[in-house]
């Protein structure tokens, strides 16, 4: 996975040598707002495009909201190819760049900005009026996606939710969204301990969280579910393995267990599950990890048993 500097492509992994093995996740460049009575990007159906990934568990939270909100036919969407290499994310024949008809997504970047610095990801949500990326920040799309382009629909952070919401979310990210990724990319022993620790800390506590419990906050679906389960997903298909997590699985938990199948098996959800092209691109894409590219046999993993 490269980055752009100064408009310019570059194929450079991330450097952990000045953060002790550590990995660190590099802020989101693009960060305004679709916001209602706002005349630079305001919330007009047809108007957004999503570049999204259906490996990837950031974009994979934004593809949720978008089916669960019934957003299909208000934001159109193009899908990257699941092989992340020495351009990063790519397209093909069977992914196109519906809008530009792009070869990689990093062309996509400058269009925004020919001179933009940083890591290109997905999910980004594209201004077709405007001509620019509105934002490359997972968690602010789906709060648009729910709060300014789905205002009628689901909502999936009510008032007398939020406080909950938001103290629980900042806790499932560092230690659990973004603690697979820094105990699969430390390169010591002690980044590693520190990041499996807290990330096995962490589903623990939200285990005992879930006791008597159907959703993670009320008794509704919302935000702080569907972010958590994107990392549940994939959890024991791939990060149990890939990413060194393996002191358990998610299905060792029973109330872990049963949430991410209840959210699975909600139609709107399963239907943006491509578990093949997950798989795929965590085992080919991360060289550093996996140098062979060998993709293992999937694991007995049956996300449709029944939940009681």
């Amino acid at each position: 996975m490269g980055l752009l500097v100064e408009g310019e492509w570059k194929d450079r992994w991330y450097d952990t040598e000045e953060s002790g093995g550590r990995f660190v996740r590099g802020e989101a460049k693009f960060r305004k707002w679709v916001k209602r009575g706002d005349p630079e990007h305001p919330p007009e159906p047809g108007r957004y495009h999503l570049y999204v990934a259906n490996a990837c568990p950031w974009a994979h939270r934004t593809l949720i909201y978008r089916s669960l909100l019934g957003l299909e036919d208000a934001i159109s969407m193009s899908v990257v190819a699941p092989d992340m290499l020495e351009n990063g994310w790519e397209f093909d024949d069977d992914h196109p760049d519906h809008l530009f008809g792009s070869r990689f997504l990093y062309e996509v970047y400058l269009k925004a900005d020919p001179r933009v610095s940083g890591r290109v990801t997905v999910p980004v949500l594209w201004d077709k009026e405007k001509q620019t990326i509105v934002n490359n920040e997972s968690s602010e799309i789906i709060r648009m996606l729910d709060e300014e382009l789905g205002a009628d629909a689901l909502d999936l952070r009510p008032e007398p939710l939020r406080d909950e919401i938001d103290r629980i979310n900042p806790r499932v990210y560092d230690d659990i969204n973004n603690g697979v990724y820094k105990a699969g990319f430390a390169t010591t022993q002690q980044a590693y301990d520190e990041a499996v620790t807290a990330l096995f800390e962490a589903l623990d506590w939200l285990e005992g969280h879930l006791d008597g419990k159907t959703y993670l906050v009320g008794e509704q679906l919302t935000e702080a579910d569907v972010r958590l389960f994107t990392t549940l997903l994939r959890f024991d298909p791939v990060y149990h393995v890939h990413f060194k997590c393996d002191r358990r699985r998610i299905s060792d938990y029973p109330n872990l267990w049963r949430l991410t199948r209840r959210i699975y098996q909600m139609p709107e959800v399963k239907r943006t599950v491509n578990m093949g092209e997950i798989r795929r691109h965590y085992f080919y894409s991360h060289e550093s990890v996996n140098p062979h590219r060998i993709v293992p046999i999937m694991p007995d993993v049956d996300f449709d048993a029944p939940l009681d």
